[in-house]
């Protein structure tokens, strides 16, 4: 009696065909192996594509279809008209914008408060990465990190609330504090100071934002090889030497990676914080191109210069991410693309 055979499903088999060719070309560098077909691909990844497809269908209608609108930047927009206006203006909206004496001011703050919170505050969730990957005892760290982690749920409302209070002249902590100590009258409103302004943008950005932020450079640190530290005691390296010959390097690719992304955003310097922090007393360093735009088209209903300004923001913001990507991938290991 003959013994019956087992036959496989049409797409298994083939799959298993693909592994067979795909071993013949780890041998043979000039085989092509066969290329799936639409209906076998669906068949094996279907599943899949289709527990993918209500993600896709949400940056459709949230993402990428309001992007059409940028053509209001060289269109006039008017309410009976609908969202992609009218007539076409042309550059009118740019050459408005840089005409404009007050852009420069917009610019200069802009990118100092970027830079601030690209530079500036760049080391410290390192720093506090580094802290936390010398507590061994876990539940100590836990709790660390949980308190660290905290503020981050907070909302700019609130932390710029708290500080409003903090800082208020005669009742402010801050305020009463240096009345005691004999360094001041009391009376300063501190968030009216355009000196005080940026320190104060720093302070409020890293007490919200320093432990969220460590969380993935602490996990980079967590990935790098037990060996290596081992290695680097045995040949004599102290704590300090390991963490600058050992775990530094070990998540420099994470950090090239996360600065280039936040390079994107050059010409965003963070709309809620600085919106809430502005006053008239602060104007002059606290007016910034999201403050301005979010003004010029919600407040003013100018939707096309808005518009246009903002896509000023992105194309500047593509180009130079594009430019740092090309440097990193030429002169380290590591890139975006």
């Amino acid at each position: 009696m003959e013994r019956s055979r087992l036959r496989l499903p049409r797409s298994l088999a083939f799959w298993r065909k693909q592994e067979r060719e795909v071993d013949q070309g780890d041998q043979d560098p000039n085989f092509k192996p066969h290329k799936p077909t639409l209906k076998q691909t669906w068949k094996k990844y279907g599943t899949f594509y289709m527990m993918l497809l209500p993600a896709i269908i949400f940056f459709i209608i949230f993402a990428y279809w309001p992007m059409t609108g940028v053509v209001l930047a060289f269109r006039e927009f008017s309410f009976s008209s609908g969202m992609y206006g009218t007539g076409f203006v042309g550059l009118k909206y740019f050459r408005d914008f840089f005409n404009n004496p007050e852009t420069m001011m917009f610019l200069r703050n802009t990118l100092i408060i970027s830079a601030i919170k690209l530079f500036v505050y760049l080391p410290f969730p390192i720093i506090l990465a580094l802290i936390f990957n010398e507590i061994k005892a876990e539940k100590t760290r836990g709790l660390y990190q949980s308190i660290s982690y905290l503020p981050y749920f907070v909302s700019w409302v609130i932390v710029i609330g708290m500080m409003n209070r903090i800082f208020a002249p005669d009742t402010g902590l801050f305020n009463v504090l240096l009345e005691n100590l004999g360094l001041a009258d009391g009376e300063t409103f501190w968030m009216m100071e355009n000196s005080f302004f940026y320190p104060a943008i720093l302070g409020s950005y890293i007490w919200k934002n320093i432990g969220w932020d460590s969380i993935i450079y602490f996990a980079a640190i967590m990935g790098i090889s037990p060996a290596l530290y081992e290695a680097a005691a045995i040949d004599g390296a102290n704590r300090w030497k390991q963490t600058l010959h050992v775990t530094l390097p070990g998540i420099l690719g994470t950090i090239i990676i996360l600065f280039i992304l936040s390079l994107s955003g050059i010409l965003n310097a963070g709309f809620e914080q600085v919106y809430l922090m502005q006053n008239p007393g602060n104007y002059a360093v606290s007016e910034t191109i999201d403050t301005y735009i979010v003004k010029t088209g919600l407040e003013r209903a100018q939707y096309g210069p808005a518009t246009a300004i903002g896509l000023l923001q992105g194309g500047a913001g593509l180009i130079l991410t594009i430019i740092v990507n090309k440097v990193a991938d030429k002169y380290s290991e590591h890139a975006l693309w």
